[in-house]
């Protein structure tokens, strides 16, 4: 076999283009996430928090420098608050989508065998 079939039939099997799919929708939904984050909970939830705290001005001098432990320590908080909303998000998306899933399917037709079998039936019962 080529390599440019070689290459042709590994480029567009399914999983290929599943991933390139999954790529570009995860790009784009990034966004969205970052925007969620930068004008909503930024502004509602991390900066309120953050000045109340007021830990960015927490630091240490030591003997190799200043430590500012306290951008670390907001930091760790903004990422905390984040990570709790994000996860709210994502739980308020999963339980819509279980609903959705919950809905009862029509039971299938029966097959042709069990007509058939179901009509055998009941000529023999009625015998």
């Amino acid at each position: 076999m080529g390599f440019v079939k070689e290459f042709k039939e590994f480029a567009v099997k399914g999983n290929v283009v599943d991933l390139a799919v999954a790529v570009v929708i995860g790009a784009a939904f990034s966004k969205i996430i970052n925007s969620f984050i930068e004008d909503i909970i930024t502004p509602l939830l991390l900066k309120p928090a953050l000045d109340a705290a007021n830990l960015s001005d927490i630091e240490k001098l030591t003997a190799f420098g200043t430590v500012k432990y306290g951008l670390f320590l907001s930091a760790v908080i903004s990422f905390i608050i984040v990570a709790i909303v994000l996860f709210l998000v994502i739980k308020g998306l999963n339980s819509f989508k279980k609903k959705e899933e919950a809905k009862p399917a029509a039971p299938p037709a029966p097959s042709k065998e069990e007509v058939l079998l179901t009509e055998i039936r009941d000529i023999l019962k009625n015998k």
